[in-house]
């Protein structure tokens, strides 16, 4: 059995984890915060993107594009999110496993490489001999377009080189406070553009492009597909501090579970020890009789 001073060891051990949980689960909340707003404000540039180019879809329904072809998918690239650092739950082993089991089921016979964000999935990949083709670390909590503008733009290449001939990406998608949920959306080629001509914020005749519709669509396309890209990390780091915030909660409501029970457990053993105490001198005054 456990002496006293043990068990009070373990409290204050307990107690003092608990405070280390309780101020990182406060970080974690402060940073979702921002990676919040940081998404928020992305969305209307993603909308007025998906406006124009539904104009332009809308006014010419075969119109070509390099990154509207569909190619055989003889190579495809994927872009896996994960996160730097570990303490937040199933964040990243959710979406690994998400991935492995989509890779073995499409590609039995296709060629695939991986282009790996974050240093958790990076070292998964390469200890575990998958065709890492670029990995990347220490991505800001709050990254800017401009921070991850060598890495969409990279990944994008791949693609206008032919290199690859479809790239998807691989992430959380944050829903909730609670709630992360592993998505996969295809970046290239840019497919279900019917979508973009649907939008309710779309306006027939609202632009005139100079100096026409596909001089426009060759900017248009690689920034919209860059966008989805930096868009996917900013949702990617929004789920990974809800994820984070989460677990570090659930680790201090256990530490206080664990503090009550072993509370417990000491006032017992103090209450066995002092009625032990007692008995003993009783015992004894009894004997000197």
């Amino acid at each position: 059995m456990a002496s006293l001073r043990d068990i009070k060891n373990k409290i204050n051990s307990t107690k003092k984890t608990s405070h280390i949980t309780k101020a990182m689960e406060m970080v974690s909340t402060s940073k979702l915060l921002k990676a919040q707003t940081n998404t928020q404000k992305f969305s209307p540039y993603m909308r007025k993107m998906q406006e124009v180019m539904g104009t332009i879809f809308g006014g010419n329904a075969n119109i070509k594009h390099p990154m509207l072809e569909k190619r055989e998918a003889k190579k495809t690239l994927y872009v896996v999110i994960t996160s730097d650092s570990g303490l937040c739950g199933g964040f990243n082993s959710n979406i690994i496993r998400n991935f492995v089991n989509t890779v073995s089921t499409r590609h039995k016979d296709s060629d695939y490489g991986i282009v790996a964000i974050g240093n958790y999935g990076a070292e998964f990949f390469r200890k575990n001999g998958y065709n890492v083709i670029d990995s990347y670390r220490d991505i800001p909590d709050e990254p800017s377009f401009t921070q991850v503008k060598e890495i969409t733009n990279k990944i994008v290449g791949y693609y206008i080189d032919k290199e690859y001939d479809k790239i998807y990406i691989h992430y959380n998608h944050f829903v909730s406070m609670i709630q992360q949920v592993v998505t996969e959306s295809q970046v290239l080629p840019v497919e279900n553009t019917e979508e973009f001509t649907n939008s309710e914020t779309k306006v027939l005749g609202a632009y005139e492009f100079e100096p026409g519709e596909a001089a426009v669509l060759d900017v248009l396309l690689p920034q919209y597909a860059e966008s989805m890209i930096y868009g996917s990390i900013l949702d990617s780091k929004a789920s990974e501090h809800s994820a984070r915030k989460t677990a570090m909660k659930n680790s201090t409501d256990n530490a206080g579970n664990i503090i009550d029970t072993l509370t417990i457990k000491y006032n017992r053993a103090r209450q066995a020890a002092i009625t032990q105490e007692i008995t003993e001198i009783v015992s004894g005054a009894a004997a000197t009789k």
